[in-house]
């Protein structure tokens, strides 16, 4: 018996950490994983962003579904990708960011790292599917 074809995902998450589509975005990559299926890229745009700072706090009755995101990152060993003009238009700043634009402290969190969209361009090239959740 053959088996199924893997289908190769890139996914794109637009809202911040707390909006609804990121719970439905984790929830998704997880499925493709758990089917066997392979996730090219994580790219956070627009306040998708914010999932990535080290200033989210989430209140105690409320799933830190940011925390979440990189647990799933580092656990699965992905490519978290951070637009970089989003990011900084938002205050989400690696070590070498924040030095450029003499900010007093990088917010960005390990395993995320700060790209341009041509990293989304490239993971829609390596990607059967683009899966975007979230935004206006």
């Amino acid at each position: 018996m053959l088996a199924e074809p893997i289908m190769k995902f890139a996914i794109s998450l637009f809202s911040a950490a707390h909006a609804p589509s990121s719970r439905r975005a984790l929830l998704f990559a997880r499925a493709v994983l758990a089917g066997g299926h392979e996730i090219v890229r994580l790219f956070f745009y627009q306040d998708g962003v914010h999932s990535a700072s080290a200033n989210v706090v989430t209140p105690q009755d409320e799933e830190d579904l940011a925390l979440q995101w990189r647990d799933f990152i580092a656990e699965h060993n992905l490519d978290g990708v951070v637009c970089i003009a989003a990011a900084l238009r938002r205050g989400v700043l690696d070590a070498q960011e924040a030095e450029r634009y003499q900010r007093p402290a990088a917010n960005l969190l390990a395993p995320w790292e700060l790209s341009g969209l041509g990293q989304l361009h490239d993971a829609v090239q390596s990607a059967d599917r683009l899966i975007c959740f979230g935004g206006p």
